[in-house]
C-alpha cells in the first residue's frame, strides 16, 4: 500500500509539472494588458530549448543558465537573466539581445553598429545542454551505485532504487545482450548498457517540463541521431570480413552483382538506413506523446470563450485524457528505451557476425590455446 501511495505522488508530481507551465503560459492578460493566446506558441516553447528553465507557477521567469559566446570582439560571458525578459545586455562595447523575429528568433544575437544582428558562436549551457548533464550524472549514479553495492555486500540482493536499476540491467544484459551477441556481449554491454539507460533518464525527464527536467532531448532529432551515429560507427568500425563481403559481393547470382551491381547498391543503401530508423523512431514517438497532452491541455483554453459550462466539461476530459496519455508515455519511455537498445544489439550482431571460414579459424584458435 505504502509503494502505489509513493508511485501516486510521484504520477501525481510528474502530471503537476506537466501542466501548470502550460497554465501559467496560456495567461490572456498580464500587468491589465491582454495577449494574444497562441496553441501553436507554446506548444513549441515548451518542446524546443531555451536559456533559462520555466519556473513553477510563474511563466514570465526562468532559472538563469549561463551563456557563453564567442563574437567579433572575442568571448562573452553572462547569465541568461540579462536577456530572457526582452532587455539588451550591454557587455563593455557589444550589446547582445535575444531575437524576436527573423532567421534567428529566440537565439542571443549581437546588435552591430549599423543596426543589424550578427549571429555569434554560441557555446551555451541552454537547457537541452543542462538536461544531456542531469542524464549522464544519472546514469554514472544507477552505474556506480549498483557496483558499490556488490563491492560491500557481495551477492546479496540490493533493495529499493538499486534493486529495481539491477533488475533492469540483467533483464537488458541477460535478455537482450547475451541473447543476442553471444560471447562478444561483455565486449558491447558497457555501451549497450549506458545506451538504454541514457536514453531511459532522457524520456522520463522529458516528461517534466520544469527543472530538473524540461527538456525534450530525444524528441529532437539531433539528438537521436547522434545516438543512432554511435549505433552505425559500432556496427561498421568492428564489422567483420563476412559483414563487408555480404555488403559488396553477397551470394546472390551474378547477373545481380555484376556488370550493374544491383544488390551490393541495395546492401549499402541498407547500411545508411538502419541509423535513420533508429532515429526516426524515437524521435516520432516521442515528440508524438508530449505534443499530443500538451495539445490536450490546451483544449481548456481553446474552449474557453464557449462559456463556463463548455469551459468545465472540456477542463474535465481534457485533464484525464492528458493524464492517461501521460501514463501511456511513461510506459512508452521504458519500451522505446528497450527497442532502440535493441535494435542496436541486433545491427552489431550483424556487423560482427562471422562466416563459416572466420568461425572454424576462431575455433582452432581456441583449441590450440587450450591445448
Amino acid at each position: 500500500m505504502m509503494e502505489m501511495r509513493k508511485i501516486a505522488v510521484i504520477l501525481t508530481f510528474i502530471f503537476a509539472s506537466l501542466i501548470v507551465p502550460v497554465f501559467s503560459g496560456a495567461t490572456c492578460v498580464a500587468d491589465g494588458t491582454e495577449i494574444e493566446f497562441s496553441p501553436k506558441e507554446i506548444i513549441f516553447e515548451h518542446l524546443g530549448d531555451g536559456y533559462g528553465w520555466e519556473v513553477p507557477f510563474d511563466h514570465h521567469h526562468r532559472i538563469p543558465l549561463p551563456v557563453i559566446l564567442f563574437g567579433e570582439d572575442g568571448f562573452h560571458c553572462f547569465m541568461s537573466s540579462k536577456v530572457t525578459g526582452g532587455e539588451v545586455y550591454h557587455d563593455g562595447d557589444a550589446s547582445f539581445v535575444i531575437a524576436k523575429e527573423g532567421p534567428y528568433r529566440g537565439k542571443v544575437v549581437q546588435l552591430m553598429a549599423d543596426g543589424s544582428e550578427y549571429r555569434p558562436w554560441d557555446i551555451s549551457i541552454t537547457k537541452n545542454v543542462c538536461e544531456l548533464f542531469i542524464a549522464c550524472l544519472l546514469v554514472m549514479w544507477s552505474v556506480f551505485a549498483v557496483a558499490r553495492w556488490h563491492k560491500r555486500e557481495m551477492y546479496k540482493a540490493p533493495r529499493k532504487v538499486r534493486g529495481i536499476i539491477e533488475a533492469l540491467i540483467v533483464f537488458i544484459y541477460d535478455g537482450v545482450i547475451k541473447e543476442t551477441l553471444g560471447d562478444r556481449s561483455k565486449k558491447f554491454a558497457p555501451y549497450l548498457l549506458t545506451l538504454f539507460f541514457f536514453i531511459l533518464y532522457l524520456n522520463l525527464l522529458g516528461l517534466m517540463v520544469i527543472f530538473p527536467g524540461g527538456a525534450n532531448l530525444t524528441g529532437n532529432i539531433a539528438v537521436t541521431l547522434v545516438l543512432s551515429i554511435f549505433t552505425f560507427l559500432a556496427t561498421n568500425l568492428f564489422g567483420s570480413k563476412h559483414y563487408w563481403k555480404e555488403i559488396f559481393w553477397p551470394d546472390v547470382p551474378l547477373w545481380l552483382k555484376f556488370p550493374l551491381p544491383i544488390m551490393p547498391v541495395i546492401e549499402l543503401f541498407g547500411v545508411f538506413t538502419k541509423p535513420a530508423a533508429l532515429t526516426i523512431r524515437l524521435f516520432a514517438n516521442m515528440m508524438g506523446g508530449h505534443m499530443i497532452v500538451i495539445s490536450l491541455t490546451l483544449l481548456i483554453f481553446i474552449f474557453a470563450a464557449l462559456g463556463p459550462v463548455v469551459t468545465g466539461v472540456t477542463t474535465a476530459v481534457s485533464v484525464l485524457f492528458s493524464l492517461f496519455m501521460l501514463l501511456i508515455d511513461v510506459l512508452v519511455s521504458f519500451i522505446q528505451a528497450y527497442v532502440f537498445t535493441m535494435l542496436s544489439t541486433m545491427f552489431i550482431c550483424f556487423g560482427t557476425e562471422k562466416g563459416h571460414s572466420e568461425a572454424h579459424a576462431h575455433e582452432a584458435s581456441d583449441q590450440k590455446q587450450a591445448a
